[in-house]
């Protein structure tokens, strides 16, 4: 079975805080069954151009250090095969960009498919859900979403407020996804799809990747386990998700994590999960991955 992880954090774990232990390990993937792991390059701790720019490349050496190691990189989505780990590149937070429109083209050319426009900070693109949700693309966002789309880079709503999303959304191209966010009805965290957005998500030919961070799973307080992540995947299925609906971790950028998934090793039980909520094994092989290679397609067909 494929199973894709549409973001983890781990290379910045690397370039951040070297030698401390990262929740991905080779062995641990393959163990997990993982065929594709996307790895983020997160860039948006410090907005500063400089500091971008240094932990951009220091990421980027962290990337050759794990291809050193025996790691694998896809370029493209359809390159997982089952039973070999491979890992394809994200950014998450487009300060990299800064006002450069051809740095989108250096993104593709370094084996980059999906780009989420903001993390917790405003930038040029546009505004994160935890500053406000009224505030929609900015100009130079509108150009570069474009410009993704045109190079068949996956835009990645997540951290983007409302407004933006559906500026995104009315683009008349690729459709959007959100790689690693959960169902805001089930716990209200501005980080989180409102019903509304992820019927309009999934309208639109969209993917949704379940995040782990138990703060976005569940109020503070409650239980938070694999069951709890099950339950996110079946309400997007409720809500017209059947099909473009998967998991999108957050493993090495999260200090919590559900109660019996601390690292990809346990990404049986979640499929185990599943099968005990009553879905059969096409789901959940949809699930496990299917629906995320499926969505690249679509993005590759409007390119």
């Amino acid at each position: 079975m494929l199973i894709c992880d549409a973001h983890a954090d781990t290379l910045f774990r690397m370039a951040y805080a070297p030698g401390q232990a990262c929740d991905l390990s080779l062995e641990r993937l393959e163990r997990g069954g993982v065929s594709l792991q996307v790895l983020a390059l997160f860039v948006g701790l410090d907005p500063a151009p400089g500091a971008v720019k240094a932990l951009y490349s220091k990421m980027l050496d962290a990337r050759d250090a794990l291809v050193a190691g025996g790691w694998r990189q896809a370029t493209e989505p359809g390159e997982a095969r089952e039973g070999e780990a491979r890992f394809m590149l994200s950014v998450e937070g487009c300060e990299f960009l800064g006002s450069r429109l051809e740095a989108v083209r250096e993104l593709r050319d370094q084996g980059v498919r999906m780009a989420a426009l903001t993390w917790n900070h405003e930038n040029r693109l546009g505004t994160p859900a935890t500053v406000n949700e009224t505030e929609g693309l900015k100009p130079f966002g509108f150009e570069a979403v474009r410009e993704m789309q045109r190079l068949a880079i996956a835009v990645d709503v997540s951290h983007l407020n409302a407004a933006g999303f559906y500026d995104v959304l009315r683009l008349d191209s690729a459709p959007p996804l959100a790689s690693h966010s959960c169902c805001r009805a089930m716990c209200d965290h501005p980080r989180n799809l409102t019903d509304r957005q992820l019927k309009d998500l999934f309208r639109a030919g969209g993917y949704i990747g379940i995040n782990f961070y138990p703060r976005f799973l569940a109020p503070e307080g409650a239980p938070c386990g694999v069951g709890t992540v099950v339950e996110h995947i079946d309400r997007c299925h409720q809500l017209g998700g059947a099909g473009m609906v998967g998991f999108g971790s957050d493993f090495d950028g999260i200090s919590l994590k559900p109660e019996g998934l601390d690292s990809p090793e346990d990404f049986p039980r979640l499929l185990e999960g599943l099968r005990e909520m009553g879905y059969g094994e096409a789901d959940v092989r949809n699930i496990a991955g299917l629906s995320f290679l499926d969505y690249f397609g679509r993005v590759k067909a409007s390119a």
